[in-house]
């Protein structure tokens, strides 16, 4: 049986060294390459919107990651609120971009411990932090306190990859799987399509530091299940905004051919990219000629480790409806035949 690696570090005492090295850095925080300077742990709001507590949207069993996080039982996913980035079709704004309401979702962290643990009892097959970046202290500290409690699930760190190297070599141990997006292959769109500075260049800083940690080998169980790595989704965007080329090309220069990617199709235009039109060239999803030349580009490269969703999967269950925090997807086993 593997175990998950956060076991050893809290036999040891070094789980709750890293936890309180994670939390220093909120007191001015430093937490993602925003470097706000806030102090949260006088619940400061940093530009992030988001203080000393984590905020949870949303939790459940969830059937539409990869299948090797998916399983038969669901990943057991945790929705932090708020987000350091501001996309234009981020399709979780309705939790991502909504600090206002978002507020009366604070919870402890005892609190975001106990949710951990009620998703291992529900026979989830690991915890995936949906969002985690602007709460990795806190989410440290949960599993802390999950840890002397019992949890033994892997860890999952579901992020837009807007990360701080500091923070991700103090999770290192921590997290089993990263699991990262990389959204662009360069700065300039990363400023116009989701409002943040010089994104490509902090993205591909941070998922170097995670394959530092990984390689490019992914740990199976017998389950057949994931239990160790690094997956680098790339979500396919129309009009090639995402720059799939120079992105794949870079994994495989700088990391290697063997990483695994998860080349993504559910793309449909929501949030501003549906209704402003000066985000025109996403207005729509992606053409199935675009989908394929994505594919044509994997097998281009010799990169065969990884996922490909479907070309249909935008059309029904990748559309999130958070106000129903509950089941804010549908049950994509529904779907298929």
């Amino acid at each position: 049986m593997i175990k998950p690696k956060f076991l050893e570090l809290y036999r040891t005492g070094e789980l709750e060294k890293r936890v309180e090295s994670l939390e220093k850095l909120l007191e001015s925080c430093t937490v993602c390459p925003k470097d706000c300077g806030n102090n949260r742990l006088n619940d400061e709001i940093a530009a992030c919107y988001s203080g000393r507590l984590p905020i949870v949207s949303s939790y459940t069993a969830h059937f539409g990651e990869e299948p090797v996080l998916s399983g038969t039982n669901g990943a057991g996913n945790i929705f932090f609120g708020n987000c350091n980035l501001r996309c234009v079709y981020c399709q979780n704004f309705q939790i991502s971009q909504t600090h206002k309401t978002q507020k009366k979702n604070e919870i402890s962290h005892e609190r975001l411990a106990e949710i951990m643990l009620e998703l291992q009892e529900r026979g989830c097959h690991n915890i995936g932090f949906v969002s985690p970046t602007h709460f990795a202290p806190q989410m440290a500290r949960a599993i802390l306190i999950a840890a002397e409690k019992g949890l033994k699930l892997p860890i999952v760190y579901n992020t837009n990859a807007y990360d701080s190297v500091e923070v991700l070599q103090l999770l290192d141990g921590i997290v089993d799987v990263y699991l990262p997006d990389l959204k662009y292959a360069d700065n300039e769109s990363g400023y116009e399509f989701s409002k943040i500075r010089y994104y490509a260049t902090h993205a591909r800083a941070a998922i170097k530091e995670m394959f530092r940690q990984t390689g490019d080998e992914l740990v199976y169980g017998a389950d057949n299940l994931l239990k160790r790595g690094l997956v680098i989704r790339l979500l396919v965007l129309p009009n090639d905004l995402a720059g799939i080329e120079e992105n794949l090309r870079w994994i495989k220069k700088e990391l290697s051919p063997k990483t695994a990617i998860s080349l993504m199709a559910q793309y449909y235009a929501t949030n501003k990219a549906a209704t402003d039109e000066r985000y025109i060239l996403l207005s729509r999803r992606i053409s199935e000629s675009e989908w394929f030349s994505a594919l044509e580009l994997l097998e281009e490269l010799g990169m065969e480790e990884g996922f490909l969703q479907e070309y249909e999967s935008a059309s029904y269950y990748y559309r999130p409806d958070f106000n129903d925090k509950d089941k804010p997807f549908k049950d994509i086993r529904d779907f298929r035949t």
